[in-house]
C-alpha cells in the first residue's frame, strides 16, 4: 500500500525547471532513500511532499489524499537547512514545537524526556541552542522532528554534522522507528547508510527520476560486474588494466568496475604476477558505483541529445 504517491510532478522557479515529470511511490512501513547529486531536485520534491511548496502540475498524495495542511500533521520533517531558534533554550523550544504539533503538555514532556535521554541530551535543556555544537544541534533538531510520533518521517541529509558514533546512533534510531511501523523517507549523500538501511531507492538527476525500485532488485539488475581486491605490494599494476574503472582505491585495496571486454580472470592473473593477493571477489557493484555510473550515463545522454538538437 502506497502511503506517499508522487504523480507527474513539475516545479519551476522562473525559467529554471527544478523537478520535471517526477513520479514514484513510497510503500507504507518501508525505508525509502532519495539520492542524487546536488541540485538534482531532491529537496524540492521533499518540500512538495511536505506541502511547503506546491507543484505547478501533477499531484502529491498522502494516504490517497491530496497533500495539504492536514497531511502535514502526519509528517515529521527534518529539513536540510536547520531552522531552530538559536537564542531560545533547548527545553522550551522542544516543548513549544511539540505543542505546535498538537501534543498535550503531559504527552509532550513524556516524549521529550524519552528522546533527550536516548540521545544523551538531557543536560542541554537549559542551554540556548547557539551554545551547542553543530552535531548537538542536529540531535535536538532530530528530536523535534519525531517527538510528536508522526506516521511518516522525512529526513533531508539527517547525518550531516554527525561524527561516526552519533551517525551510528541516528541510524539505529531510524531503524527502530521503522520497526515500530513508521514509514521513513530520507535524502542523503551517504551511500553506505543507504545500503545498510533502505528497502527502496529513487535516484534523481537534473530534476528527473532515472532509477527507481527495490534496492535489492536494482543491485541484482546490474549483475556481477565488479571486482574487489585486497593485496600487498606495488599498486601500480592497477594502472596497466584495460577496460576498467577503478573505484575506492587505497594502497592495498581497489574496487574495479569491469567495462566492455574486461575479464576478471585476466585481472587476477595480472595481480598475482605483481603483488600478493589477500582477497579477490567478483561481486555486484556497490551502490556508490551504481550511483556514479547511472548519473554519468544520464548526463552523457543529455549532452548527446543537446548536441544533436
Amino acid at each position: 500500500m502506497s502511503i506517499i504517491k508522487v504523480e507527474h510532478v513539475l516545479k519551476q522557479f522562473g525559467s529554471f525547471t527544478a523537478v520535471k515529470d517526477v513520479s514514484f511511490e513510497v510503500t507504507k512501513g518501508r525505508i525509502f532513500g532519495i539520492l542524487g547529486p546536488n541540485g538534482a531536485g531532491k529537496t524540492t520534491t521533499i518540500r512538495m511532499i511536505n506541502y511547503i511548496t506546491i507543484p505547478d502540475s501533477g499531484q502529491v498524495l498522502i494516504n490517497g489524499m491530496q497533500a495539504d495542511s492536514n497531511s502535514q500533521k502526519k509528517i515529521g520533517y527534518l529539513p536540510e537547512e536547520r531552522g531552530l531558534y538559536k537564542k531560545m533554550k533547548v527545553g522550551e523550544q522542544l516543548l513549544y514545537l511539540a505543542r505546535l504539533k498538537g501534543m498535550s503538555p503531559i504527552d509532550a514532556k513524556k516524549s521529550l524526556k524519552y528522546w533527550l535521554d536516548r540521545f544523551e541530551a538531557t543536560d542541554w535543556v537549559k542551554k540556548e541552542l547557539g551554545e551547542l555544537s553543530k552535531g548537538q544541534q542536529q540531535k535536538i533538531q532530530f528530536i523535534s522532528t519525531i517527538a510528536h510520533d508522526p506516521e511518516i518521517c522525512i529526513f533531508d541529509e539527517p547525518f550531516s554534522g554527525l561524527d561516526p558514533i552519533n551517525s551510528e546512533l541516528l541510524k539505529d534510531v531510524i531503524i527502530e522507528l521503522n520497526k515500530n511501523g513508521k514509514t521513513i523517507l530520507f535524502a542523503t549523500h551517504r551511500m553506505e547508510q543507504v545500503e545498510q538501511m533502505c528497502d527502496d531507492i529513487c535516484l534523481f538527476s537534473k530534476g528527473t527520476v532515472i532509477l527507481n525500485g527495490a534496492l535489492s532488485d536494482i543491485k541484482r539488475s546490474f549483475g556481477k560486474n565488479t571486482v574487489k581486491i585486497e593485496f600487498q605490494g606495488d599498486a601500480s599494476f592497477l594502472e596497466e588494466l584495460q577496460n576498467v574503472r577503478i573505484n575506492n582505491r587505497s594502497s592495498n585495496f581497489a574496487e574495479i568496475r569491469l567495462l566492455d571486454g574486461a575479464d576478471e580472470q585476466e585481472i587476477l592473473k595480472k595481480a598475482i604476477s605483481q603483488v600478493k593477493v589477500m582477497h579477490f571477489e567478483f561481486v555486484q557493484p556497490s551502490l556508490n558505483e551504481i550511483f556514479i555510473s547511472t548519473v554519468n550515463s544520464h548526463t552523457n545522454k543529455e549532452k548527446l541529445t543537446t548536441e544533436v538538437s
